[in-house]
């Protein structure tokens, strides 16, 4: 039984979003009824964003927000295991605080834990009918061949591995030794949660609303090549340490 949702929020310089965000993740409806715990955790922003999330929280007492800072900026991956670390959630999932993904679709993602057959299940932009912003080809065509030499290492037959919507079972995610702490969480996540015996990993259609790099993007080519190295890293060199001790 599921009677608890961890949200991840990692956030950096985030103060036109942040606040949008929470409203959205406060507001978000599940059929299911399971009540969240949201986990923001500032990686030292230097705009307004960690006084926002405090306002936020302090006008929704209704709302359980956990704000956590970082007293030096150590990228998205670094905010992400101190989050994943505080969750207490039987399932976790990561929200970007950049408007790219819609907190309202988390049912599509809970669904398999609901039924019980799932582990992880991973929120796919490339299958379904969903909606889909068109930006980037070289960005699509760099995250189709990253997710194609992720899956030949794996076997899994993933479309998206550099989704930002993967949901985890607490006890799964929080088992996983996590090193990467910039954009590299994706695919070390996927290469480690391979490994696991039995694991049973779904995928689902997720709806995507990307942002250009004038309105915040962050990710850029060089996360691109540190994305190749860490399938691997984590795939070939690093085969027998993706437990935590």
């Amino acid at each position: 039984m599921i009677t608890l949702l961890t949200v991840v929020v990692p956030a950096y310089n985030e103060e036109k979003n942040i606040e949008i965000v929470l409203e959205r993740l406060h507001d978000a409806k599940s059929a299911y009824n399971i009540p969240k715990e949201i986990i923001v955790i500032d990686d030292c922003s230097t705009d307004s964003t960690k006084r926002q999330v405090e306002k936020f929280r302090d006008t929704h007492p209704d709302a359980s927000i956990l704000l956590i800072s970082h007293d030096v900026n150590k990228g998205k991956g670094a905010a992400l295991r101190t989050g994943i670390q505080q969750a207490k959630g039987d399932l976790v999932i990561v929200q970007d605080a950049d408007l790219e993904y819609d907190p309202d679709e988390f049912d599509l993602l809970l669904k398999p834990f609901i039924k019980n057959v799932a582990d992880v299940v991973y929120g796919s932009r490339f299958i379904g009918g969903n909606p889909r912003r068109l930006l980037f080809f070289w960005h699509s065509l760099g995250n189709k061949l990253l997710t194609n030499i992720s899956n030949a290492f794996t076997n899994l037959n993933l479309t998206d591995m550099e989704t930002g919507y993967k949901m985890f079972r607490r006890e799964i995610i929080q088992s996983i030794r996590l090193e990467e702490n910039r954009f590299g969480f994706e695919p070390e996540v996927t290469a480690k949660i391979s490994r696991i015996p039995g694991i049973r990993v779904y995928e689902v259609g997720i709806s995507y609303y990307g942002r250009t790099y004038k309105e915040g993007k962050k990710i850029n080519w060089k996360d691109g090549f540190r994305a190749m190295y860490c399938i691997l890293k984590y795939n070939i060199f690093r085969r027998g340490s993706h437990l935590s001790n």
